[in-house]
């Protein structure tokens, strides 16, 4: 039996099979920019710097994948109103020492925010790396300002912060303080994507 390439019925056929596999190219490539569009969108700078350090969008996108799950089992919960209460008049007792004392300040800042991340349901010791890679999920802008402040607490530590970076620092904290605080969002957030 010979097969007739050139009869119409083989020529339709092979023209839908060539239709279909490049609609299903592009629908691939639509997928793949939608999803790097919705990673980039969620993540912010924090794409990029993954995408710097792993080389690839793929490994980029899995990596970042991870970390949407990772914390998405922790339990992140809202403060009641008396724990909320408490950590905004420790605050503000750290915030007015600040004039008079700024290096202890900033060390307290640091402590305090990581006494508010672990309060509401973040592992406690899991060193910068870890907590900037869970904050960025929720709270990607602030992920840049906190390792920021971090780096400086360190600084201060051993007396080589300027007052300037010590503010700067106040700054990064409790911008990060106040988005912990109202932990509501990202927690519906959370559930939205579970």
């Amino acid at each position: 039996m010979t097969f007739d390439y050139t009869s119409p019925t083989f020529l339709i056929a092979a023209a839908i099979a060539v239709v279909l596999i490049v609609a299903a190219i592009l629908v691939f490539q639509l997928n793949r920019r939608h999803r790097t569009g919705l990673f980039r969108k969620r993540f912010g700078t924090e794409y990029d710097l993954a995408l710097q350090d792993l080389k690839s969008r793929q490994k980029t996108e899995a990596h970042l994948q991870d970390r949407i799950n990772r914390v998405r089992r922790l339990p992140i919960r809202e403060l009641d109103d008396s724990e909320r209460t408490s950590f905004l008049a420790k605050w503000e007792e750290l915030q007015a020492r600040f004039v008079d004392h700024p290096r202890g300040a900033v060390t307290e800042a640091d402590e305090l925010v990581n006494s508010l991340m672990r309060t509401i349901g973040y592992p406690p010791n899991d060193g910068l790396s870890q907590r900037a890679a869970d904050l960025s999920v929720n709270h990607p802008r602030l992920v840049a300002s906190y390792r920021s402040a971090y780096a400086i607490t360190g600084r201060a530590g051993k007396n080589e912060a300027t007052t300037e970076e010590l503010r700067t620092t106040m700054i990064h904290y409790r911008a990060l303080f106040e988005e912990l605080l109202q932990v509501s969002a990202p927690v519906e957030q959370q559930r939205a994507l579970a």
